[in-house]
């Protein structure tokens, strides 16, 4: 069995965007009620999350940007068209980033094998000088910097199963092969980035790995990229920690998106990166929250994550038989090949 812990606090919930936005604190409220309702609440230990100090937001954060959003403190403050801080928000975006790292600190140390942080705002269209796309700061961005300067990790695999692209967490290491980062996404799509030819840039080139698929992609689709083309590369990568922003946008009748994942094919994509953190990293797999805007699918998706994370290891291989790379996949697959031999 597992250890599984995982993180959510009140001020989480202090984060409003505005009536009727999306992005909202019911969202939280779901996963809660779920936590009550499954008894994970009781059997899985729930972490206490620190603030972020300014030095670690400065790992991906422009100083004044970082003094832009804390000057929002107490008011209410449009960002971009998607985006808006009231007068928690900055206190919540310093406790979501420093609830990740705070996972991230529990598994470096041995205390548990896995985490998921249920933050709020969160990440990873946040880009090192603006807001954009409901995200604040970047949090699997700055948890991956931390990890490199606390814990002395050499590399990092980033995986990001987001409706939407991760631009902001792929330009801040667009350049660096010490983290490999991995997105499947809805494309073309807010917010217009995530080509499978987006593959990095100088000592980076080959370490953005990016599946752009089209809408109405479902269970087996992904699985079988996760296991087709992820695997392979993170196995010759051989990463040192596994970090997931876990979208649950994808689910099939999220208002926001196009895809058919259902909160089976959550609990598949969950098993998919448990073994490959076990076989690679010694388990060591910490998920954070993005998007995910049906409460059902909140809700049903990330039980089946925790499920499939903190329990017994569910079949895998017999959900990829006959199933065949989709085909922009298969496309990207025969690029990447240039860069990596396993494929």
């Amino acid at each position: 069995m597992q250890r599984t812990g995982y993180i959510l606090h009140p001020l989480y919930y202090e984060h409003q965007m505005g009536l009727g936005h999306p992005e909202s604190p019911a969202r939280l409220q779901a996963i809660e009620e779920m936590l009550f309702e499954t008894r994970f609440y009781e059997e899985l230990p729930r972490l206490e999350p620190r603030p972020a100090t300014t030095n670690e937001i400065a790992y991906i954060h422009d100083r004044n940007y970082i003094q832009t959003i804390a000057a929002t403190s107490g008011k209410t403050v449009y960002l971009d068209p998607d985006t808006t801080a009231s007068p928690s928000t900055y206190a919540a975006a310093l406790l979501a980033a420093g609830g990740l790292m705070t996972c991230v600190d529990a598994v470096m140390a041995k205390k548990l094998d896995n985490t998921f942080a249920f933050v709020r705002p969160p990440g990873h269209h946040a880009e090192s000088d603006h807001a954009m796309g409901f995200c604040i700061f970047n949090n699997i961005a700055i948890a991956a910097r931390y990890l490199q300067k606390k814990h002395q990790v050499g590399k990092i695999l980033i995986v990001d199963w987001d409706l939407h692209h991760g631009n902001g967490t792929q330009h801040a290491f667009y350049e660096d092969p010490s983290i490999l980062f991995m997105s499947t996404h809805q494309y073309p799509y807010y917010p217009g980035s995530g080509h499978f030819r987006e593959v990095g840039a100088g000592k980076g080139e080959g370490y953005t790995i990016n599946i752009p698929f089209p809408i109405r992609t479902g269970d087996k689709e992904y699985l079988v990229t996760f296991e087709r083309i992820f695997r392979p590369i993170a196995e010759a990568f051989r990463p040192e920690i596994i970090l997931v922003s876990a979208g649950f946008d994808i689910y099939c009748e999220d208002p926001l998106g196009g895809m058919l994942v259902t909160a089976k094919g959550f609990g598949l994509l969950g098993a998919s990166l448990r073994r490959l953190a076990e076989e690679l990293c010694g388990g060591r797999l910490v998920l954070t929250l993005e998007g995910g805007y049906s409460l059902t699918g909140l809700s049903s998706g990330v039980r089946e994550v925790l499920r499939a994370i903190s329990g017994k290891l569910p079949e895998i291989d017999s959900h990829l038989q006959g199933v065949e790379l989709p085909e922009t996949a298969a496309a990207a697959r025969e690029l990447f090949r240039r860069y990596w031999k396993t494929l």
